[in-house]
């Protein structure tokens, strides 16, 4: 009985292990972006995952639009956004 509580201690430490620097910094992540998301308004200037700098025009559910120059409008998906810029980066 003993012998294997002992066998599976180092499974178990692994596991925490595992699940602390792994798992939980993930799931963090993930909370920061789906929240970045749901906080973008119209205006706000973002970095999508393309490269792509423009000023949001157009937001919906799903999509929105972006002024990536004078007259240019770009429509990407929402989830395409990694960075919200400062305002007044995007000239």
């Amino acid at each position: 009985m003993m012998s294997s509580i002992g066998s599976m201690l180092p499974l178990l430490l692994m596991f925490v292990v595992l699940y602390f620097v792994m798992i939980r910094p993930q799931m963090k992540r993930q909370k920061e972006t789906r929240n970045m998301l749901a906080a973008l308004a119209k205006g706000d200037e973002v970095a999508t995952a393309g490269g792509v700098l423009g000023k949001i025009t157009e937001l919906g559910d799903q999509y929105m639009t972006l002024e990536i120059a004078a007259g240019v409008n770009v429509r990407v998906q929402r989830n395409a956004v990694v960075q919200v810029l400062p305002k007044g980066t995007v000239k």
